[in-house]
């Protein structure tokens, strides 16, 4: 049986592949691993704007509560405040539904430990065998009476993660002009309201949520849109989040866009001045850009690199001692101030910087030479066994034999979708992209739907 938990918590469709059936077991096993078997463990649930995060919200706290939990619903909310209130509450486990970047008919459910920390594999693992557990034994497990547990509502709790984020910063942000993209997600009306308290004018797009329009050519995904808004309103910076705000990325003021990498270096540097950059070391990904290497050598820095997913960049910071990590695609996370990604706090370091450094952020941008990458996706039937398909391995080596050693190619599977994603990366963009078609055909050829 295909493992049930991906590289972010469980995510399918919902009501197809992610079940009400399946949240609610999910919700039972969860009370019974998370609360570390006590007669009442405290569960933190909160979601994104999709139109079916309510049914399932309903529907896994019925299995937590079913199994003895308390759970306190916050309502819309971004993934990183889950974390930072489940431990600030010294509760026993924090939940997330999202589905983060993905279409809105995507949903996920993610967890966190009582210190905010995403779960590791083996928690995951024994959350699972609970589940196979549990259906089988049926109603035999189940508490009657006192011990049945509650569903309560905490209302205010958007508010105390908005204090925390404007209080990670100590500067004012009045005379920066910010065009804000919510992704009609869970940082449609808290991304504006901070930027507005440090000071700063703020445009508001993609603000307006209906169920149906999260991550809808919108969001850290899409940013066509932002660019517009950017230079149609003659404005400083544009900020991207997705549909749950742990990603950030950002568009500088000629509208060039600015990813996880670059806005790392940046903070990285900060950090380092500050004397606050342990070890003098980012955790990046197998993705991160060759020029984010260079750079950071250039800077007296290192970097150290996870596989793709802000859990295994954080496991390494944890593991290591390092305060910065983060991914690419925007998933950033500062240790010192929270234990997950958080594209909010992400967005308010960046805005200090640029306020701080009074310079254009493509001036700031240019900390780092970005070297040309090109990533193609490809769906198949099947993310197994294509590391031991002989014709996809001759493609890729021949690409790198290409290539040499002045680029690289990385083939991988999609933690969260039904892709197998082809990467390529050097100083030739033509070249590049030859390359990643060549590979891409292969791999459709032997791993497509039609196989």
């Amino acid at each position: 049986m295909a493992r049930l938990f991906g590289t972010d918590g469980v995510r399918g469709i919902a009501n197809d592949t992610l079940t009400p059936e399946l949240a609610y077991h999910l919700g039972r096993a969860a009370a019974y691993v998370l609360g570390q078997e006590k007669e009442h463990p405290t569960f933190l649930i909160g979601r994104d704007t999709r139109i079916s995060g309510t049914m399932l919200e309903s529907i896994l706290a019925a299995g937590i509560t079913s199994a003895g939990g308390n759970c306190y619903l916050v309502g819309v909310i971004p993934t990183p405040a889950i974390a930072y209130l489940t431990r600030v509450h010294h509760l026993d486990a924090g939940v997330m539904i999202s589905a983060s970047h993905n279409p809105f008919e995507y949903n996920g459910i993610k967890f966190f430990d009582q210190y905010g920390y995403k779960l590791p594999d083996e928690t995951e693992d024994r959350i699972e065998e609970y589940m196979l557990k549990d259906e089988r034994s049926g109603i035999q497990s189940r508490p009657t009476g006192a011990a049945i547990g509650t569903i309560s509502n905490w209302t205010n709790l958007q508010d105390e993660y908005e204090d925390f984020i404007v209080q990670s910063t100590d500067v004012d942000l009045t005379g920066l002009k910010i065009v804000h993209d919510g992704a009609n997600g869970s940082a449609s009306q808290l991304g504006p309201d901070i930027f507005r308290r440090l000071g700063a004018e703020v445009i508001a797009i993609h603000h307006e949520p209906n169920g149906i329009n999260i991550n809808d050519h919108c969001g850290s995904t899409h940013l066509e849109s932002l660019k517009e808004a950017v230079l149609q309103n003659g404005a400083d910076i544009g900020i991207a989040n997705d549909g749950d705000a742990d990603r950030c990325l950002a568009v500088d003021e000629k509208g060039q866009e600015m990813d996880g990498d670059q806005i790392m270096l940046l903070c990285a540097l900060k950090l380092k001045e500050e004397g606050r950059l342990k070890q003098d070391t980012v955790v990046g990904t197998v993705m991160s850009n060759i020029g984010f290497h260079k750079a950071l050598k250039e800077m007296g820095c290192q970097s150290v690199i996870t596989a793709v997913g802000d859990r295994y960049v954080l496991e390494r910071m944890r593991k290591d001692g390092y305060c910065l990590g983060g991914e690419q695609s925007g998933h950033i996370i500062f240790l010192d101030y929270n234990t997950t990604g958080d594209g909010l706090l992400t967005a308010v370091q960046l805005l200090s910087i640029m306020k701080t450094r009074q310079k254009p952020l493509s001036e700031l941008a240019g900390i780092m030479t970005k070297y040309p990458q090109i990533l193609k996706n490809v769906t198949v039937q099947t993310k197994s066994g294509w590391e031991n398909n002989n014709l996809i391995m001759a493609a890729i080596a021949a690409g790198e034999e290409e290539l040499g050693d002045e680029g690289r190619i990385l083939v991988r599977p999609s933690g969260t979708e039904p892709l197998i994603r082809v990467m390529a990366e050097g100083p030739n963009l033509d070249q590049l992209q030859r390359i990643v078609d060549d590979i891409a055909l292969v791999v459709e050829h032997e791993m497509g739907p039609s196989k």
